[in-house]
């Protein structure tokens, strides 16, 4: 056929299948569509399914009209899908006692709850299918609540009628300034300064590389213990979580009670650092400050405590060291401490969502071409397991309500993140979270080392939290089959942070539990046997510690002439961007 255009005779590449999956990989890494994809097809796959489960779902829309009518005409009834208790989104009471606003927020959870459970009963698909493309679809709900858009939020309009319309000024206000910063701040960073009013405890960097400095806090007592404390902080964030301030400074409490104490201040890394290697952070970083203790204290052996990643580091150290050292007493980490950190990822919660073969193949390809992860997208990548709390919430409140987030340390810790070499994080995720490697005996070899966790032997203290979305208390607790240490096991309420930072107050805010832990033992029975204490764990870890810390002893000067001080505490790593 003729064609005046010429368009026919213009030369149309070719692509092949899989240049569109590339593309398709590069737009979605993270593989939300392909998730949801997977359901639609998998139920088209089974129509008399399909049509049992829509059946279900008409009597809930009739349940809802019911409802609704009742309402209207005064009646009282029960809700078709009550809000979870802890759902704060539709706490105003005029979300029930406005029979308009019942409506609106019915027909939004019992779609949410119907459709939810409609991906979580898909048949033909794995578990952990239906755990990706539920989570997708519970973020995109959570997206398009009610609670999320002026018109449908009464809250909203009721504050922008008493205060003539300032709260919407004061929301646009905000917004801007979070459009100019590039992020949605949950928290002003302006009264915040480290070195200033965070990260304050008196100390020296007595060591540094191009990985870590090494900061040795001044003692506080006439005496110490012989033993001093080594504390392994995540890389992921910076170190001063553990430091935040006076009153919640896990440092601190450590000095108070006579240890001598050194951490780790993890550098920030640039792109020049792209190679750096998981393997690295382990001899240049967990070793070097285990070295650096030992020199300055004059002591053989060490307490070392590792939080989150740092934990994961410390659990393959300590292994490494028992290969090293046949004989364990000349293992320089006498006794260790874990705090809600992961050995076994066949199941680490929410987070499996960005992680399959697809997601970290793309991430990789990212992070190499830039050298490395930025800490922003990891923070909105965690902020994403809890959408509601740690994304709607703030945009509802500030540009909304126009309300100001109260001045919190521990959030403005939480978005001064830090970058992950590309190299380094490349692997852990594939050799951790995809192959779960750690578990399997001499599955993996740092430097130079096969790693066996269940040649570790020296007594172990586990912390875990109870709400954890991150290292999720049930997979920690499997700690306890994989190493031959003696382990005392405590669970904590709250989450990540705060079941962590949680120092002795009166009254006590939070409980724990805390026994011996072995191999075998189911987590739900364990806590169940366990008797629940008030208060915090830290005074219940000291007395752990007893047997471990030797006599007492004069304090150690700060530095010595192999690791001599180089500065004043928090130091130069922890203030790079």
């Amino acid at each position: 056929m003729n064609d005046p255009s010429g368009i026919s005779s213009f030369p149309m590449p070719h692509v092949e299948h899989r240049d569109y999956e590339k593309l398709a990989r590069a737009l979605d890494p993270f593989g939300v569509a392909r998730s949801l994809a997977d359901i639609q097809k998998a139920w088209m796959d089974h129509p008399l399914d399909l049509l049992s489960t829509l059946a279900r779902f008409s009597g809930d829309v009739v349940a809802m009209q019911m409802h609704m009518w009742k309402r209207a005409l005064g009646m009282p009834d029960r809700d078709v899908a009550p809000p979870r208790s802890d759902d704060l989104r539709f706490a105003d009471p005029e979300w029930s006692t406005n029979p308009f606003w019942d409506s609106i927020k019915q027909i939004y959870l019992t779609v949410t709850r119907d459709m939810v459970d409609m991906v979580y009963e898909v048949p033909d698909l794995s578990d952990k299918q239906r755990r990706r493309a539920a989570f997708w679809a519970k973020a995109l709900f959570n997206a398009i609540a009610p609670t999320n858009f002026f018109w449908t939020n009464p809250v909203a309009m009721h504050k922008f009628v008493e205060s003539r319309g300032q709260t919407l000024g004061r929301g646009l206000e905000q917004f801007i300034e979070d459009v100019r910063a590039g992020d949605l701040r949950m928290v002003d960073p302006e009264p915040f300064h480290v070195g200033q009013n965070l990260a304050t405890t008196p100390g020296a960097v007595v060591f540094r590389n191009r990985l870590l400095e090494v900061i040795q806090y001044k003692p506080v007592c006439p005496q110490v213990h012989e033993v001093p404390v080594v504390l392994v902080a995540p890389w992921i964030n910076k170190y001063y979580i553990l430091d935040l301030g006076p009153k919640k400074s896990l440092v601190r409490y450590l000095l108070e009670q006579g240890f001598t104490v050194f951490v780790t201040s993890w550098r920030n890394p640039p792109a020049d650092m792209a190679d750096v290697r998981f393997e690295d952070y382990l001899t240049d970083g967990v070793d070097a400050i285990v070295d650096t203790a030992k020199s300055i204290c004059g002591v053989r052996s060490v307490h070392a405590v590792g939080y989150c990643l740092g934990g994961t580091m410390l659990s393959i150290y300590m292994a490494w060291l028992n290969r090293r050292y046949p004989n364990p007493d000349e293992v320089p980490i006498r006794s260790w401490t874990l705090l809600a950190s992961l050995q076994d990822f066949s199941q680490p919660g929410e987070v499996e969502v960005f992680l399959d073969e697809d997601s970290v193949s793309e991430l990789t390809r990212m992070m190499t071409r830039r050298g490395y992860l930025d800490g922003r997208e990891m923070e909105l990548a965690f902020r994403m397991l809890r959408s509601n709390s740690l994304i709607w919430h703030y945009v509802v409140h500030k540009y909304l309500y126009g309300e100001t987030p109260p001045p919190l340390d521990v959030l403005f810790w939480n978005t001064d993140g830090t970058r992950m070499p590309a190299a380094m994080h490349g692997y852990y995720l594939r050799e951790l979270y995809i192959n779960n490697s750690l578990v399997e005996t001499d599955a993996l070899t740092i430097a130079g080392e096969p790693i066996d966790l269940n040649r570790i032997t020296q007594p172990l203290y586990a912390v875990s939290a109870e709400d954890d979305h991150i290292a999720p208390w049930r997979s920690t607790f499997r700690v306890a089959n994989l190493v031959s240490s003696p382990v005392r096991y405590v669970l904590s309420s709250s989450g990540h942070i705060l079941g962590i930072i949680n120092p002795p107050v009166r009254p006590p805010k939070r409980v724990y539990w805390a026994g011996p832990a072995r191999r075998g033992d189911d987590p739900g029975s364990w806590k169940a046997s366990g008797a629940q204490l008030p208060g915090s764990w830290w005074p219940d870890w000291v007395t752990w510690l007893a047997p471990q810390r030797g006599p007492m002893v004069t304090p150690p000067p700060l530095g010595n002439d192999q690791c001599p001080v180089m500065g004043e505490a928090p130091g130069r790593y922890v203030l790079e961007q």
